[in-house]
């Protein structure tokens, strides 16, 4: 019986294509082929990963979780420091551990938390600037937060994606959606808005 490996992952999505493999394109830079390739190095194997969500082209990941099938028989931390060593320095392996059998990243998720930072008032630093929107205005944090209570619940977001016809369902639940405003101590003293949602899935960029 194959062992069924459960990776959390983080990355920096800046360089990437997003987290899907493109098809039969090797020359596609995806953070799922990028696993993969040194997966299926490692084990002597075709590896196929799955992933819990599918992050669009620059989008970042704190924790994202994946698995696949091996007969490798190498421990956990074998495989943790092996993809430590070989994976680009934007990808890194938070944890390695032993899952059931039928376990599935994406089948089994519950639900997924995405956080947007916005720069506030607008005040430029080079050093965030890939991970922070800057807004030139000064946001209203109470409207906004009433805003936000209107999407709680179950709805069909599918005005809000891009995408215009499918077959799958655009119905999705948001169980929470915290604003706040935090200041960060750096060179240019910037103020920041973060806003953390949490939901059932995602849409193509939504």
């Amino acid at each position: 019986m194959k062992r069924n490996i459960r990776l959390t992952i983080e990355y920096d999505g800046s360089r990437y294509q997003g987290w899907q493999r493109l098809g039969g394109d090797s020359n596609a830079n995806t953070i799922q082929g990028k696993l993969e390739s040194v997966l299926s190095k490692m084990t002597g194997e075709d590896v196929n990963i799955n992933g819990s969500g599918r992050t669009d082209a620059g989008v970042h990941a704190y924790g994202q979780v994946a698995n696949f099938h091996t007969d490798c028989m190498m421990s956990v931390n074998e495989i943790k420091n092996y993809l430590t060593k070989y994976l680009p320095s934007d990808i890194g392996i938070v944890e390695v551990s032993e899952a059931s059998e039928r376990f599935h990243s994406r089948l089994n998720a519950k639900e997924k938390t995405y956080l947007y930072r916005i720069a506030i008032p607008g005040v430029s630093n080079v050093f965030e600037r890939k991970y922070l929107w800057y807004f030139p205005e000064t946001l209203d944090i109470k409207k906004m937060e009433e805003a936000a209570s209107l999407l709680i619940g179950t709805h069909d977001f599918k005005g809000f994606s891009s995408i215009k016809k499918t077959k799958k369902s655009t119905v999705r639940t948001i169980y929470n959606i915290e604003i706040k405003k935090t200041k960060k101590k750096s060179r240019s003293l910037i103020q920041e808005m973060a806003s953390f949602i949490t939901w059932s899935g995602f849409l193509l960029e939504l």
